[in-house]
């Protein structure tokens, strides 16, 4: 068990996986908003906007925290950079911060009616900055993933996902948002709507090329062990917020198109609205049975680790919230556009199982933060533990080793010396050897003829 922790010791461990917490709390949110059942009573709206202040809440705290982290510990970031896992949680904060857009979009502004064209405009301008984090975090941090940092297959976990989720969540929102600007320009709304289906194309292909890797890595080495299990639920996300956005950009096309006065056979076309909008729909359906696929087998490899071993609370169940609840959401998104009743109450009652999962987690969570004990910071652990071990080769050092020496300086070739004098020792050494192997052979022959 960790030890109790004081502030600034708890600031020191505030990992991005916090924002984890945000990401969760923000999809209950929107299942309040859009449960199969009296989403338009003021009860339900009453929810959906107590989870968006709370979320707004902690949304801000964890960010002061961070803010505070980097700038007390400033070698900290470096550190966490290049932590193969803590990294990759960087990710977490601009999904976070697509959560509360979209209730801030869907609810605030959809069901409240709350604002206007400054409003939508402002919070517009909230989504592009979150993109631009979010394609930092696609190409910045798989870039180190592949420069800086050193991955094994029998170590990798479904966490790879996070940096190129980002993309997904945030056309989501690009979904919602190109719906309700369209009123005002139908230029923004195009533009926003262009840029959805640029990112959700571009997230989903990374996240099923990830997948593919995870599921072979499952059939060499099995299911994570320990708290790592609950990395488990993690494809859901990108399976039910891709399905959720390709809904969106489905009914954003057949909103939009045709585009009066435009020469595109395209763009200007009666039948292509209706045509993308099924096509839309179909995907959505098979993402969500992909999704459906890889929650079942999240459920038996917690069945078979729980049998095996008592998993501990960690801050990594915050992990599963989000991806159950996208699940849901995309679950009740179907029952919408499809009219199936089975779509309504199988969302209706998983949105009910995250709920309770999230009462469960928020409850464990604070339990433990009195304490700090559930601060916790991989990368500074590490460091800790290994300060009187050698240091750890590295991709770099590695690919210096093999290549030689490097232009600008570095580790040089052994010299013609070295292997000269390297050969006459190992010349000398073989006649040792089997010297030394023929006289063990003799003693040998001579004790079993004694007997």
């Amino acid at each position: 068990m960790s030890a109790k922790k004081g502030l600034a010791d708890s600031i020191r461990h505030f990992t991005p996986s916090w924002f984890t917490v945000n990401m969760g709390t923000g999809a209950v949110s929107i299942l309040f908003a859009g449960f199969p059942y009296g989403s338009q009573t003021d009860a339900m709206k009453a929810l959906a906007i107590a989870f968006f202040c709370l979320n707004l809440l902690l949304f801000v705290l964890f960010t002061a925290a961070s803010v505070a982290r980097y700038t007390r510990y400033p070698d900290l970031w470096s550190l966490m950079l290049r932590h193969p896992t803590q990294s990759l949680f960087l990710g977490t904060f601009p999904m976070g911060a697509v959560t509360l857009i979209n209730t801030a979009v869907n609810v605030i502004h959809g069901a409240y009616g709350y604002g206007g064209r400054g409003y939508l405009y402002a919070i517009w301008g909230l989504w592009w900055l979150d993109v631009a984090v979010s394609i930092l975090c696609t190409w910045g941090i798989v870039h180190v993933m592949f420069t800086r940092q050193d991955h094994t297959l029998s170590q990798m976990t479904s966490v790879w996902l996070l940096p190129v989720v980002t993309l997904i969540v945030a056309s989501s929102a690009g979904g919602e948002l190109a719906q309700a600007i369209h009123p005002y320009s139908a230029t923004k709304a195009l533009t926003t709507l262009a840029f959805s289906v640029f990112m959700v194309s571009i997230g989903l292909t990374l996240a099923l090329m990830i997948l593919t890797i995870y599921f072979y890595r499952l059939v060499l080495y099995g299911y994570p062990q320990g708290p790592g299990i609950v990395s488990s639920f993690v494809p859901l996300g990108p399976m039910g917020q891709s399905g959720f956005s390709i809904i969106l950009i489905g009914e954003s096309m057949q909103q939009f198109l045709p585009i009066s006065g435009s020469r595109s056979l395209f763009l200007g076309s009666e039948r292509v609205g209706e045509s993308v909008y099924a096509f839309c729909i179909c995907i959505s359906f098979l993402l969500w049975a992909l999704s459906t696929m890889w929650l079942g087998y999240a459920l038996l490899g917690v069945v078979h680790v729980v049998r095996k071993t008592r998993i501990p609370f960690k801050l990594a169940f915050w992990g599963m919230i989000f991806p159950n609840g996208v699940y849901a959401n995309l679950t009740v998104s179907l029952y919408r556009v499809l009219d199936v009743q089975f779509f309504r109450v199988w969302g209706a009652i998983y949105s009910i199982i995250t709920l309770l999962l999230w009462i469960v987690v928020f409850y464990q969570t604070l339990v433990m933060v009195p304490r700090g004990r559930i601060f916790e910071s991989p990368c500074i652990e590490e460091v800790n533990m290994g300060k009187n071990a050698p240091a750890p080769e590295t991709k770099e050092t590695r690919n210096a080793t093999l290549s030689g020496p490097h232009p600008e300086g570095g580790r040089e070739p052994p010299s013609a010396e070295n292997n000269s004098t390297r050969l006459e020792i190992q010349t000398v050494s073989l006649p040792v050897v089997f010297a030394r192997t023929v006289l063990k052979r003799s003693c040998s022959n001579v004790s079993l003829y004694l007997v």
